[in-house]
């Protein structure tokens, strides 16, 4: 049964993601006005976005460790402090060097600040009430994303760009008492010698990973830049993987792959959350530079992604129950390729009320899929083992978010390729055929999802199918 106290725990943690998801992609719509403010190019801006990804993407596995070392409470108020100061800070900034210098300073924060957060929801969680949990502080991911085009929108045409850093001002003020009163004070435990040769492999390879995957993401790729920090990054990265799963004491445990259900929620979890994240990115660039629609009104209409998000969320925990992870996966996966396929046939002509109805039902595949996900990752888990698994969750995710908005890109520009020997109307068979890419993440996903066993994730749930079936 879950308490007053940590469902109330579950909205806070909730909160903070959302305003670090939000904050990671809310600049992007305001690049230009940022760039004249400062005196720097649009493009240039794009520094300020890569240095709070990749500072997350570095960071996010330490978290771990540092909550081991000094208490989940010190860790999670100290995130919240640092994100708060630092968000104050960029409003301030006069430079693009200075702006960069505090994103970084943002991205320590929140880098902290969900991950550990998070484990201090799940860490006095029963199994059985783990669904519901995860349904509480999984939403920011979904709506952040959605949210965030109408709002940077919005302050772009109506407030200046120090607006997009000042909101998170009172929001983390708030989140701090309230963290100050939640957070039990549990002391941290002698946690093993921290792995540094892990350190400086993964925060090298997943820091050049991520900058690399920014460079495919922007309408130019500097294609000497990317193969000179790619292929260093992946080398890194791969002596990693190498070193953690040889090492004692690992900064990150990846030995936790074995549970077969986790398995599945960070490999299949990540191909459909790089398909969630693609959604955000080409629907008001498609209303936008094709239909040539207001940043407002695309917003707005993107923000229908957020109906079916809302909608279906009360829905999502009887239906797991009901038909367990396995079946409802399969339909999520299919559900979010059907709605991306969709997409792909939407022209200036079509009726808003079906681009609204295909936005809603992109929506609910994309709620009941991360809410399954979120839940499978831990819900076979071992308590000692269930850092360790927070951990790698983060981290995947962070990078899922990252490489779905590169693979759009990229799947933009092989569009605009084939599209530009169709006359007027190549623009839009570019848009049409990177849809359809992206639509081919969440299939991919089946593959780990049709391996599972029909009862995977039976201990999350409080009607398991064998006993539904007798």
């Amino acid at each position: 049964m879950i308490t007053a106290r940590q469902r109330r725990t579950g909205f806070l943690v909730a909160g903070c993601f959302f305003m670090e998801i939000m904050d990671g992609t809310i600049v992007s719509t305001s690049a230009s006005r940022i760039g004249q403010a400062l005196g720097v190019t649009a493009t240039a801006v794009g520094l300020v976005i890569t240095a709070y990804f990749v500072t997350l993407a570095v960071l996010i596995p330490l978290s771990g460790w540092m909550v081991g070392r000094f208490g989940t409470r010190k860790v999670f108020l100290s995130a919240i402090t640092l994100f708060t100061v630092a968000s104050l800070l960029c409003s301030l900034s006069t430079s693009l060097p200075e702006l960069v210098a505090w994103r970084v300073l943002q991205g320590v924060g929140g880098a902290m600040m969900v991950p550990v957060g998070r484990l201090a929801v799940l860490a006095d969680v029963e199994k059985s009430d783990l669904m519901r949990m995860i349904s509480y502080i999984v939403w920011p991911a979904l709506l952040a994303p959605v949210f965030a085009p109408l709002l940077g929108g919005l302050i772009t045409t109506y407030a200046s760009w120090q607006w997009l850093f000042l909101v998170n001002i009172p929001l983390g003020f708030v989140a701090f008492f309230v963290a100050l009163r939640l957070i039990p004070k549990v002391p941290g435990t002698a946690p093993p010698p921290l792995d540094w040769v892990g350190v400086v492999l993964t925060c090298l390879g997943l820091g050049g990973l991520t900058y690399a995957v920014d460079l495919l993401s922007q309408q130019t790729t500097r294609w000497g830049l990317f193969a000179a920090v790619g292929a260093p990054a992946l080398v890194l990265f791969v002596l990693a993987v190498r070193h953690l799963l040889r090492t004692r004491h690992p900064l990150v445990d990846l030995r936790t792959l074995g549970i077969p259900t986790f398995r599945v929620a960070v490999g299949s979890g990540s191909l459909s959350g790089m398909a969630i994240a693609a959604v955000p990115f080409l629907l008001p660039l498609l209303f936008q530079q094709v239909f040539g629609w207001s940043a407002v009104k695309s917003g707005a209409i993107v923000l229908f992604v957020f109906v079916g998000n809302i909608g279906i969320k009360p829905a999502t925990t009887p239906i797991l129950n009901r038909w367990g992870f396995r079946s409802v996966l399969l339909v999520a996966c299919l559900t979010l390729a059907g709605s991306l396929v969709a997409a792909a046939f939407v022209t200036a002509g079509t009726p808003l009320v079906v681009i609204i109805v295909i936005a809603v039902i992109s929506g609910v595949a994309r709620s009941v899929g991360g809410t399954s996900y979120n839940t499978l990752s831990f819900c076979d888990v071992p308590p000692a083992e269930m850092s360790h698994a927070n951990t790698l969750a983060a981290t995947t995710q962070q990078l899922a978010s990252g490489l779905g908005v590169a693979a759009a890109a990229v799947a933009l520009r092989l569009g605009a390729a084939i599209g530009g020997a169709f006359g007027a109307d190549g623009r839009h068979t570019a848009y049409a055929i990177a849809f359809f890419i992206v639509a081919a993440l969440p299939l991919a996903a089946l593959l780990g999802v049709l391996a599972m066993h029909r009862d995977a994730g039976s201990a999350a749930r409080t009607v398991p199918l064998r006993q539904r079936d007798g």
